[in-house]
């Protein structure tokens, strides 16, 4: 008789994949049944094999289900059968994330960001909230529009942006590094790569410099691409205030909800009535995070528009390039009382052109410098290559550092 101590020893088996359990199980409850078994093979080898929870959503991976064998099949099945296979993936995928995701009610396929905006009679309602997109235009909202949805009520697909839009909008959340977020998929990108920037600007200070006689609570950063608060809330969590901008409002409106979920008092600037009000009106209610919902140029007048400010984080995180905004991000450090200020400028580079391109930007900071006179000098003191964002090209984040002259101080 086998012991207790020889059945422990046994190997488990591995568990099936979630989606080719539901796919079989499925497969064989409908009249597909009936074909060769290679049919059913092929049809498991060409599924999706990884997903990501987003309670309560799952979202697979960029061309899932798009093989031929899915292809022919998914257009020919009678009403409500493929529904029947998106709930038994939905349920498999529950029971093997257990608590993490009991109840995942959404499925969708997640194809990236286009970067350029086709208009179409389901995006019409949304490119009037800001009247900046027009048809094959630049996708500046980074709007989601290449979002395949397979289960589950992701909200109206005709918006005009105002609160009922919100409070009727499908809404997920995750939390990365002890800080909860939250977006609308519909309308809302999430880049879940960025969790180990968030993570770099958190610790930060500790590896740059000593902090021990800093309080940063009397500090501020700036963070010119807000999104729905990725590196906004890093600064938050330290302790910072933030002055941040955003165009798309449905990621100030997942900002607004983020940081209320984290505890943050935040106060959005959106009515053209605030909108007109003095920057120091505006920042005196002492509010943790301030978000403007505009075009990031006004950026450096309304810095400009305040006394003095301790800042020392300036956040440029647009991708492929933000260095529409270099020039403003340089000119909000020169109205910062401190000593030193940090860029991070962030871009997609090629792996053989990092170097180059960590020249090229420190050149254009010190002819900046030049040319103002300002007396600043400006380094690429680090180059963090976050992730790979196509074969042979980064995702980079050059950290410039800038300092005064004792006289300009």
């Amino acid at each position: 008789m086998e012991s207790t101590k020889q059945k422990s020893r046994r190997k488990k088996l591995p568990s099936q994949n979630p989606i080719e359990a539901a796919i079989t199980t499925w497969y064989h409850s409908t009249t597909l049944s009936q074909q060769s078994q290679s049919r059913l093979d092929l049809l498991v080898a060409r599924a999706p094999k990884r997903w990501t929870v987003y309670e309560p959503m799952v979202l697979l991976p960029a061309g899932s289900f798009e093989a031929d064998v899915w292809k022919e099949l998914l257009p020919g099945l009678a009403p409500g059968q493929a529904d029947v296979l998106w709930v038994q993936i939905l349920a498999g995928i529950s029971r093997k994330t257990g608590g993490l995701g009991a109840n995942l009610t959404h499925l969708a396929i997640n194809e990236g960001i286009p970067a350029i905006h086709h208009n179409s009679g389901e995006e019409h309602s949304h490119e009037r909230i800001t009247a900046k997109i027009s048809e094959a235009s630049e996708n500046i909202l980074r709007s989601p529009t290449g979002l395949r949805i397979l289960h589950g009520d992701f909200g109206p697909a005709s918006v005009d942006g105002t609160a009922l839009d919100f409070e009727r909008a499908f809404w997920v959340s995750t939390r990365q590094n002890g800080v909860f977020q939250t977006w609308a998929p519909r309308w809302t990108m999430f880049s879940r790569g960025n969790i180990k920037e968030k993570a770099r600007l958190l610790d930060f200070r500790k590896a740059k410099h000593s902090e021990n006689e800093m309080v940063l609570k009397d500090t501020w950063a700036i963070d010119l691409y807000a999104g729905i608060g990725y590196f906004t809330f890093s600064y938050a969590k330290l302790g910072m205030r933030v002055l941040c901008w955003e165009l798309n409002p449905w990621s100030v409106e997942g900002l607004r909800r983020g940081a209320e979920g984290n505890g943050w008092p935040v106060r959005v600037v959106k009515d053209e009535a605030d909108l007109k009000l003095p920057t120091e009106e505006l920042v005196r209610g002492g509010e943790q995070i301030i978000i403007f919902l505009e075009d990031n140029t006004h950026s450096a007048r309304r810095i400009r528009e305040l006394s003095e400010l301790n800042v020392l984080h300036v956040n440029c995180g647009l991708l492929p390039t933000s260095d529409a905004s270099w020039k403003d991000a340089w000119d909000i450090s020169d109205r910062s009382k401190r000593k030193e200020t940090w860029l991070h400028l962030h871009e997609n580079v090629g792996a053989a052109d990092i170097a180059k391109r960590r020249e090229e930007i420190e050149q254009y900071f010190l002819d900046l410098g030049r040319r103002d006179g300002s007396k600043r000098m400006a380094r690429v003191e680090h180059t963090e290559l976050v992730k790979t964002f196509a074969p042979g090209v980064w995702h980079c984040v050059f950290d410039l550092y800038i300092t005064k002259s004792s006289s300009t101080i």
